[in-house]
């Protein structure tokens, strides 16, 4: 009986849904609508291994774990407690308690040998068509496992799966949530934002040999990496559920030995990476990392930078300058479209750079502003492998920036780049484009200090979007063929980089931001506003026409999570009427 009212306490502050913060008001909304969507079904056989590497684990822990476990669907799990030779006394005796219950399986080794080699165990031990891993000191949110089975069941061609987390402090009480974007393997490379709860095929998990060892701290990592590798979009799942509450109280492997797990990181992701041409990673900022494909071998294509221009000379001067005399990078052409400048000055200019060592051409004709039209303009006289869009308004301040932006290529299936933005006073002008704010798209986090990590950091590592702006865009040969060019009947002005981006995405181009790559932006110093008067009436028939063809009033971005509002550039928590799908 004492057992059996201690479990009924550990389950009692495991599931509590205490009331207090805007993250647990959070997974109370998650966990209702959860609850509301049917009763969950009994499974005549588990679908799902949940492997525990245990060490030393304090047993409040462990009793809250196996509650939150036993709480889940009936018959959907077996759970496998992995124990890596406990030497606490209290935990031994936990364990030797429980070897009889019969929906544990409890594996002692011998002597300790790590948490990979725990897992390794719990892994062979495996029977269920899915293994996931939970760690000693979390838990699982109520429902968790039946919105992944009915999330597994509606996607038969899914090979991994993937959750949303609640960072809980030391008595589950939640602080913090992970919301995550979908699968994206570049953004994967800069950080493990998939981390909990991962759900594995068993059957390929085992054909990869399980979990390395020497790589303590980052053994998921790892594995993540080289479970995920070939994968095809499709087979990859994102469920947008708070089902993992993960416990922070500083005790973990990873916190305490912090330099040997982001080494041990970064070493997995070389050796992922180095078959795309990868020689090194290093730190993009803290355990943050920057895989890095820019050797002393790799051969670097030849840009070309297409810059419309007329007449503002400061401006088009200092890009000029930057671009032809400040950029680190050995093979560039420069084609400025130019639709009428009257000043001497610019004119000048151009016969000075017409004359000068790097290749340049400005093609001068007399017209209204169309950007679309400029751009096409330039590319039919350029014949660059890569196709840099550049506003006359950008200063560089950075030699390697154009150098990273044609390393992003290196990705998979990469048909666009874009960089990252500031403003003037060094606020974040650009950080990638959000289809589908504000029914449109708009850029997230405008005006933040040029150093404001994100949601898990994500604007200090490089990562996937639908769309970035055209102000500074580089677009493959090849995706610019198969794509086709600018619209310039819908969008001469605005909107036609996201439209671009958009098409892009629809052939099979991956579109990719980059911090490493930052930039400054005088936006609209020298075409003027779109919402100044004799323009607004053109800004909202291109408004109109985004709506139209890429139905951006209901686009659901994969860059951001469906659980975050879209109607302001920095996104909070949203009240939902229902569950978001997985994706």
């Amino acid at each position: 009986m004492k057992t059996l009212a201690r479990l009924r306490e550990a389950a009692s502050r495991a599931l509590r849904l205490d009331r207090r913060g805007p993250a647990r008001k959070f997974v109370d909304r998650a966990v209702a609508l959860a609850g509301a969507d049917g009763a969950p079904p009994v499974f005549a056989t588990p679908f799902l291994s949940i492997v525990v590497p245990a060490y030393d684990a304090p047993t409040r822990y462990l009793d809250e774990l196996v509650a939150s476990v036993r709480a889940q669907a009936k018959g959907a799990w077996e759970l496998i407690l992995s124990d890596d030779a406990s030497s606490s006394a209290a935990t031994r005796a936990w364990l030797d308690a429980r070897a009889s219950e019969p929906d544990l399986r409890i594996l002692r080794a011998e002597r300790n040998g790590g948490i990979a080699s725990a897992l390794s165990a719990g892994i062979a031990a495996a029977t269920a068509p899915w293994t996931t891993f939970v760690d000693h000191d979390d838990a699982l949110a109520p429902h968790a496992l039946d919105r992944i089975a009915r999330a597994l069941s509606a996607n038969p061609d899914c090979q991994f799966l993937f959750t949303d987390e609640v960072v809980t402090d030391a008595d589950l009480a939640p602080v913090d949530l992970f919301l995550k974007p979908a699968f994206d393997p570049v953004l994967l490379s800069g950080v493990n934002y998939v981390n909990h709860l991962s759900v594995f095929r068993t059957d390929r998990l085992k054909s990869l040999g399980g979990v390395r060892l020497g790589l303590d701290g980052s053994q998921d990592y790892d594995l993540l990496l080289r479970y995920c590798a070939g994968l095809a979009p499709r087979q990859t799942l994102h469920l947008p559920y708070p089902a993992y509450l993960w416990r922070r109280d500083g005790r973990s492997y990873s916190v305490a030995n912090a330099g040997k797990a982001t080494a041990a990181a970064r070493r997995a992701l070389l050796e992922a990476w180095r078959p795309s041409g990868a020689t090194e990673v290093t730190a993009a900022q803290g355990d943050l990392h920057r895989v890095r494909f820019d050797g002393a071998e790799v051969r670097w294509p030849k840009v070309s930078v297409i810059v419309p221009n007329k007449d503002a000379f400061e401006l088009v001067s200092r890009t000029l300058d930057g671009v032809m005399t400040k950029t680190d990078y050995p093979d560039i052409e420069v084609v400025v479209v130019d639709n009428g400048s009257r000043d001497q000055r610019t004119l000048d200019l151009y016969r000075r750079l017409e004359a000068g060592r790097t290749p340049f051409r400005a093609i001068v004709e007399d017209g209204p502003f169309d950007f679309a039209a400029a751009i096409n303009r330039g590319v039919a006289a350029a014949d660059g492998e890569i196709l840099l869009l550049l506003n006359n308004d950008i200063e560089i301040p950075d030699a390697g920036w154009l150098k990273e932006m044609a390393s992003c290529f290196a990705y998979p299936d990469v048909g666009v780049v874009g960089a990252k933005l500031l403003y003037p006073d060094r606020t974040i002008q650009h950080a990638g484009v959000m289809v589908g704010f504000g029914g449109l798209a708009g850029h997230w986090y405008l005006n933040r200090p040029a150093d404001f990590p994100g949601p898990m950091g994500r604007l200090r590592v490089r990562q996937s979007m639908s769309a970035v702006t055209g102000a500074c865009m580089a677009i493959s040969r090849a995706a610019w063929e198969r794509v086709g060019p600018l619209d310039e009947a819908r969008f001469k002005i605005a909107y036609n980089d996201v439209d671009f981006c958009l098409r892009a995405r629809e052939a099979g181009f991956r579109v990719v931001w980059s911090p490493f790559a930052t930039l400054v932006h005088h936006e609209s110093a020298s075409r003027g506003s779109d919402e100044t008067p004799q323009n607004v009436e053109r800004f909202r028939r291109e408004q109109d026409a985004l709506r139209e063809r890429h139905r951006t009033d209901r686009f659901e971005d994969p860059a951001i999570n469906p659980w975050y509002t879209k109607d302001r550039s920095e996104p909070e928590w949203a009240t939902l009427p229902r569950l978001p799908d997985p994706r």
